[in-house]
């Protein structure tokens, strides 16, 4: 079809300021359009896939079948996926040229890596939750704990709470020493160069692969035998803080190198200070990494077991006081229920296992939800917030402008006392009309003066200049 443009006219008050030009179709020997196919997938692509998949796993089956003297599960599968890449690339090189046949082969190994380790993930998660099933269909095992339970009693007695409030107690704890620590050694390490930020960089990388069994020694050795303290949850907290902090301080500091320093530049230049700056420009530019770099410290201490058993301790029964005596943790727990022989108590570690699992999911979806705007981008509850402030701002100010509208209550003239210009005297008042005001800018103020500072802007009409003007 052919698209013609007509000289548009003078534009009027009832026209369109834009015009679209007329669509003519083609004549009956035009050629016929077709849509151009825009996206990646191709049924050749489909078909080479599915071919070399069919034949890898034909040839593994004769091969392991017929002439191989192997049956393992592990080198079927090795066999088959070195068979597939081996066909796939012969199929894709029948239409395409060497480089084509490189990247279809490389798209296909990062494939099967994502697809291995998400197959992994599932394998994980689902047998936990599969050896767990029968006692996480008991009510009982998120309301109970197990001091009155035994080995031989059944999954309808005895359950986790005792291990569930350990653990949120505990991380609890360590977030809240962790978190204000580690923010504000990354932002010393960015804002404060030097030798001391080097050295303890370099300390912080350090600390990073810390055996977790040295970081509930080392509290181990320094609450409870230096200070004389007992075995609480509250040392166990402190044993997770030590292993999670470096992890925050890292990622926090890589987050914080990545805004860009025009933003920074922008704030010193309209006279914000350093730590100004870091409040209100660096900080929530770099908020959703900070949130990633506080889940990568919560997945490192709230699934570890050896510092917890050090400084904690085991405990049937349930204890809110992380202060005093000993203190369950859903990791200590499947530990310590594994290793009956009993069926029921496997079943209930492997429940806690899952109970673990479901509550970091939980977390990390609150982090993520917390942490996951944008910079600028307000919450419901803080737009509501704004709104109401603004709507206290309009009433403030039409306050202000109808106090503006008010006669004047002296009695005198508007024009009495005005100055014969901006930098001139006042002007001589006429006889009986009291003494004389000074209207300007900075003068005496007295009945009758006008105000000094910004006038009021009255609704519906223009304000009038001051006197001074």
């Amino acid at each position: 079809m052919t698209v013609t443009a007509h000289p548009a006219g003078p534009a009027t008050a009832d026209a369109p300021r834009t015009v679209r030009p007329e669509v003519v179709p083609d004549g009956p020997g035009a050629p016929a359009e077709h849509r151009r196919n825009t996206s990646t997938v191709h049924a050749r692509d489909v078909l080479a896939l599915v071919g070399a998949a069919a034949a890898a796993l034909g040839l593994t089956s004769l091969l392991f079948g017929r002439v191989l003297p192997f049956d393992g599960p592990l080198g079927f599968t090795v066999v088959l996926y070195l068979a597939f890449m081996a066909l796939y690339a012969v199929l894709v090189s029948l239409d395409e040229n060497g480089s084509a046949v490189r990247a279809r082969l490389a798209q296909a190994f990062v494939h099967g890596i994502a697809a291995l380790l998400l197959a992994a993930l599932l394998l994980v998660v689902g047998y936990a939750i599969v050896r767990g099933r029968e006692a996480l269909t008991h009510l009982n095992f998120f309301t109970e704990d197990m001091s009155g339970t035994g080995p031989l009693d059944p999954l309808t007695q005895g359950g986790a709470l005792h291990a569930i409030v350990g653990t949120l107690e505990q991380i609890g704890i360590a977030l809240a020493v962790t978190v204000p620590l580690g923010l504000a050694c990354a932002v010393f390490l960015n804002e404060v160069p030097g030798r001391y930020a080097r050295f303890v960089r370099t300390i912080v990388e350090a600390m990073t692969a810390l055996p977790s069994i040295v970081a509930g020694l080392f509290v181990y050795a320094t609450w409870i035998l230096l200070l004389g303290n007992d075995k609480s949850g509250l040392a166990a907290a402190l044993a997770l803080s030590v292993m999670m902090l470096p992890i925050v301080i890292r990622a926090s500091d890589v987050v914080i190198r990545l805004v860009p320093g025009s933003l920074k530049e922008a704030s010193y230049a309209l006279g914000a200070g350093q730590w100004r700056t870091v409040w209100t420009v660096v900080l929530p530019t770099a908020r959703s990494g900070l949130t990633t770099a506080v889940i990568l410290g919560t997945a490192r201490g709230i699934g570890e077991t050896s510092p917890v058993l050090l400084t904690s301790g085991i405990a049937a029964g349930l204890n809110v006081n992380p202060v005093e005596g000993p203190q369950m943790s859903l990791p200590l727990a499947t530990f310590s229920l594994v290793g009956y022989p009993d069926k029921t108590m496997i079943a209930r570690g492997f429940g806690c296992a899952a109970l673990l699992m479901a509550l970091v999911l939980l977390l990390f979806v609150l982090a993520r939800v917390i942490g996951g705007r944008a910079p600028g981008q307000l919450s419901r509850g803080q737009q509501h917030r704004r709104v109401l402030a603004s709507a206290r701002d309009a009433e403030r100010m039409a306050a202000r402008a109808g106090r503006g509208r008010e006669p004047d209550r002296t009695g005198g003239s508007d024009d009495a006392g005005c100055a014969d210009d901006a930098g001139g005297a006042p002007s001589q008042a006429a006889p009986g009309a009291g003494p004389p005001v000074d209207r300007r800018p900075g003068g005496p103020s007295g009945a009758g003066a006008e105000p000094t500072g910004p006038l009021p802007l009255p609704k519906g009409r223009l304000p009038e200049p001051p006197p001074w003007a």
